[in-house]
């Protein structure tokens, strides 16, 4: 096939989005049942249950939205900003890892392996670059039903850590999956909150972490996150980022079609692949960059404050 070009790109960003309809947009459910992920039967079991008793203590109600996330995402007409989306969000986590590694054994390997290469690419820049700054404080900024966030808990126990994000809904989901879990050391913190504006600190974390967040925002919101994870971060912090990979060779090579099917559900995704990461963080004053390959679809791109940000 013929690579998506960055030319296509930009025709694409000047073409007029279209609303995706029931006929264009594949049954996630029935696709993720073929690869044995039970869709049906755990989002079921979250509009079944208590979940929404946790709404009251998580919701911060005078938070004003910012314009872009109020768009429809991922074929919910309220976008993120709904229990229906909550309710699927892990198990749409699961699908999509289970496409990025189609040849793992199982479900829960091709999660391990996924997350863990992400994890260690982490890791190892922190390693090299924090000047043995231990990583006591993490914050996981567009956390959704905390997967993400569980998973650096998991990794860092002996961190305290706070899992961010803009839709109650899905914090909702997050803290009462984390409720069902034997307690914690350093139990996690969920804010209800804009990344761009957390509320939380300066220099306060060791580590600020984006998960399959920055595709799903226009590259005004990309640069004030970014922005708002440098003020976060003390000298020496690592930020990680992980998306989608616009080098992935499967990616270059979807056909054209198949790009604008995909862009329907993702209001933003072409400003996401024109915009430049590195120099986004360059001028928001990170230095030692650093992008990996992760999974054949995803990338981690980290970097570091200077430890002269004083």
């Amino acid at each position: 096939m013929r690579p998506l070009s960055l030319a296509l790109l930009k025709l694409s960003f000047h073409l007029s989005p279209f609303t995706p309809c029931l006929s264009l947009v594949p049954d996630k459910s029935l696709s993720a049942e073929r690869n044995n992920i039970p869709w049906r039967e755990m989002t079921k079991e979250i509009l079944e249950s208590d979940v929404y008793k946790e709404l009251n203590t998580i919701q911060n109600t005078s938070l004003q939205y910012p314009d872009y996330y109020l768009s429809p995402f991922h074929a919910y007409d309220e976008g993120n900003l709904s229990w229906l989306a909550a309710a699927e969000a892990e198990v749409a986590t699961m699908s999509m890892t289970r496409r990025a590694i189609p040849y793992a054994p199982s479900n829960e390997e091709a999660t391990q392996e996924m997350r863990g290469n992400w994890v260690q690419a982490i890791k190892q820049h922190h390693m090299k670059h924090s000047g043995n700054v231990t990583i006591q404080n993490i914050v996981d900024i567009g956390c959704s039903v905390g997967v993400s966030t569980r998973f650096l808990a998991d990794e860092f126990p002996s961190a305290k850590v706070t899992g961010l994000d803009l839709s109650p809904y899905f914090l909702s989901v997050a803290q009462y999956k984390e409720k069902k879990r034997p307690p914690r050391k350093n139990p996690i913190r969920w804010i209800h909150a804009a990344g761009e504006n957390t509320g939380l600190p300066s220099k306060s974390f060791d580590l600020v972490s984006f998960s399959y967040v920055f595709h799903e925002c226009p590259e005004r919101a990309i640069i004030a996150l970014v922005n708002e994870a440098f003020r976060l971060l003390r000298p020496g912090g690592t930020l990680a980022i992980t998306d989608q990979a616009p080098k992935s060779k499967i990616l270059q090579e979807l056909s054209p079609a198949l790009f604008t099917l995909m862009k329907s559900t993702e209001p933003f995704l072409n400003e996401y692949y024109l915009t430049d990461l590195e120099e986004r963080l360059r001028e928001a004053g990170f230095v030692n960059m650093k992008t990996l390959l992760t999974d054949p679809r995803h990338m981690t791109m980290t970097a570091t404050v200077p430890h002269q940000n004083v």
